[in-house]
């Protein structure tokens, strides 16, 4: 069969697609063009895309061959999955294996923008550091604190692990509240959102992208944060209203923020980046060598299962 792979992967797991398979693989360090996708619809039977390709009914329907989806991320939010369901296409992702490298970013974050540490890696490196004083570039303590998590789920759980570590109060809101075992076990409290945001020192966003959770921190939600409090967001940039975060910022309505992701990837809203309150990565929460490794492999095994008429391990529509 005739499989399209739109990102980079260990020449390794290439050898093991290519070994059954004619294989297209991009081997650029950018993504693969909507367009160049596009031109080989017509021909693949397999398709192992990346989070930032858009996988839409437009392109499913113009895949009259294809049989399945593997996606190179735990989000699916890029694929129409009921477009591909509707055409018999099978689609995985890969969770799992990226929980502990996105939450370890998570307390990165937090630290970060917290204790000021780009601001400060600047000023040295600008060479406006001259000498110690006891009452200039101040942070905030972490340890402690009241950490708010929304959306616990794997990733949501293991931040509020690592947070233990750091003393802090811990509040998480869910679609679906966890047993009292389990909130014992994580020493969590469950808090409804408005609650949750208006409690919480730092407010950590760990939930999928869904029409529901789109703008779920808007202006309303970024009113009831705490002057001294930090939003952070690893999840989903459209989770936040980026423009309502910006004025926000502007009104002091917040301390700053951490973000690993942004509504219009790669773009961000005007404003955001004149922040220096604002902790700003590329898009790095499952970025490790040894993550995005097992990645790679959790996705080239959903393609070859789904190739071969098996149910992936991953499926998202089985």
């Amino acid at each position: 069969m005739k499989v399209l792979i739109t990102g980079r992967l260990p020449e390794d797991l290439l050898v093991r697609v290519r070994l059954e398979h004619e294989v297209i693989v991009n081997e650029r360090d950018e993504p693969m063009s909507r367009n160049e996708i596009l031109r080989h619809c017509a021909e693949i039977h397999g398709l192992l895309c990346m989070v930032t390709d858009v996988i839409d009914a437009h392109l499913i329907k113009t895949s009259p061959n294809l049989k399945m989806i593997a996606n190179y991320g735990v989000g699916y939010d890029n694929i129409d999955i009921p477009a591909a369901t509707s055409a018999g296409i099978k689609v995985s992702n890969t969770p799992g294996v990226l929980t502990d490298a996105t939450a370890d970013l998570t307390l990165a974050l937090i630290l970060a923008v917290a204790r000021r540490l780009v601001e400060g890696d600047k000023l040295v490196r600008a060479g406006r550091f001259h000498k110690w004083s006891p009452m200039t570039f101040l942070g905030r303590d972490v340890s402690g604190k009241t950490l708010g998590i929304i959306g616990l789920g794997r990733i949501g759980k293991a931040v509020a692990r690592r947070a233990r570590a750091f003393d802090m109060r811990i509040l998480y809101h869910n679609r679906h509240r966890l047993s009292a075992e389990e909130e014992h076990a994580l020493s969590v409290t469950y808090a409804d959102l408005k609650s949750l945001i208006s409690e919480s020192d730092f407010v950590s966003l760990h939930v999928n992208l869904t029409h529901e959770t789109r703008h779920l921190i808007g202006s309303e939600e970024l009113a009831l944060m705490k002057p001294s409090a930090y939003l952070i967001n690893a999840s989903r940039g459209p989770v936040v209203d980026e423009k309502a975060l910006v004025r926000a910022l502007s009104e002091g309505l917040l301390a700053g923020a951490g973000l690993d992701v942004f509504e219009n990837e790669p773009e961000l809203a005007p404003g955001l980046a004149d922040f220096d309150n604002v902790v700003i990565v590329p898009h790095i929460g499952s970025a490790t060598v040894e993550t995005r490794y097992k990645m790679a492999a959790v996705a080239v095994e959903n393609l070859m299962a789904g190739l071969r008429g098996d149910t992936p391990p991953n499926c998202l529509n089985c």
